[in-house]
């Protein structure tokens, strides 16, 4: 009972440091022995006496549960998502079947999109990477979580960062993974899927060329492909997406953490 009380005090602790938002990362510190996190049901990342616990976009504020797993069994943990006022971007697209899309697009898109939620699931039980860096350098076209309205239509949230660069500038792992999808996708054109491992996924969409194949092993640095303009797109650019335990969150938040030195995110004993 006493280890119990000592663990909870222990957790309480850490939301002073750890503030979450729709679209972002809740850093939980952890004790020493515990097995896991999961929240909503999934497995989170793990690293270094800390847990980083993605919130989905869509996530309404107020108190969440987390909950941590250790030998004895599994200890609730609750933290707050407070509310985040995310931009409005307006695009025009010319070609107006990436904008409303026809019956059989629609069958192929659906198709597509339970293809990618899937791997958004996945949770690959190997050591969580210790660094993460930026696949291609240029300028951001649009951020992570800018309210879309396409041709005067409100559509999803944008799930990714935005990063223009010329056609044909060579787009680099994020991180050491696997490749585990690569193709054409209707809105995303040419497409790549990494597993980081951890439930940590990458997507690198709108691509020229790609350059590596389902299975292959990437060391962080390797050349997957080249910038392009396939999908649906105002011009090349790439298109990169990262989940954190089935949720696509802000990129440059999980580059911050995945980079920073444990004491940076870590509470002073």
């Amino acid at each position: 009972m006493i280890k119990w009380i000592i663990l909870s005090a222990l957790l309480v602790s850490s939301a002073a440091w750890g503030q979450a938002v729709p679209g972002g990362v809740y850093r939980l510190a952890l004790p020493d022995g515990v097995q896991g996190v999961e929240y909503d049901g999934r497995p989170a990342l793990v690293r270094d006496g800390f847990a980083l616990v993605g919130i989905g976009i869509n996530t309404q504020p107020g108190t969440k549960t987390a909950y941590v797993i250790e030998a004895e069994g599994r200890t609730p943990h609750t933290f707050e998502v407070v509310a985040k006022q995310y931009p409005e971007q307006r695009l025009t697209i010319e070609n107006k079947k990436m904008v409303n899309p026809d019956p059989e697009s629609l069958e192929r898109i659906r198709a597509e999109s339970a293809r990618m939620g899937a791997e958004y699931q996945r949770f690959s039980r190997v050591p969580a990477i210790r660094s993460m860096i930026k696949p291609v350098e240029g300028i951001t076209s649009s951020q992570f979580g800018f309210r879309r309205v396409l041709n005067g239509e409100p559509r999803s949230p944008h799930s990714g960062l935005d990063i223009a660069a010329d056609t044909g500038t060579p787009v680099q792992a994020a991180a050491d993974g696997v490749v585990r999808i690569t193709g054409d996708f209707y809105f995303n054109g040419n497409t790549v899927f990494i597993d980081h491992g951890q439930g940590l996924v990458t997507m690198y969409c709108h691509l020229h060329e790609i350059h590596v194949e389902e299975g292959d092993t990437l060391s962080q640095g390797d050349v997957l492909g080249l910038v392009g303009a396939t999908g649906r797109v105002t011009g090349p650019h790439l298109h990169w997406s990262v989940s954190l335990n089935g949720y696509r969150v802000d990129p440059v938040t999980v580059l911050a953490l995945i980079n920073a030195e444990p004491a940076q995110v870590k509470p002073s004993s």
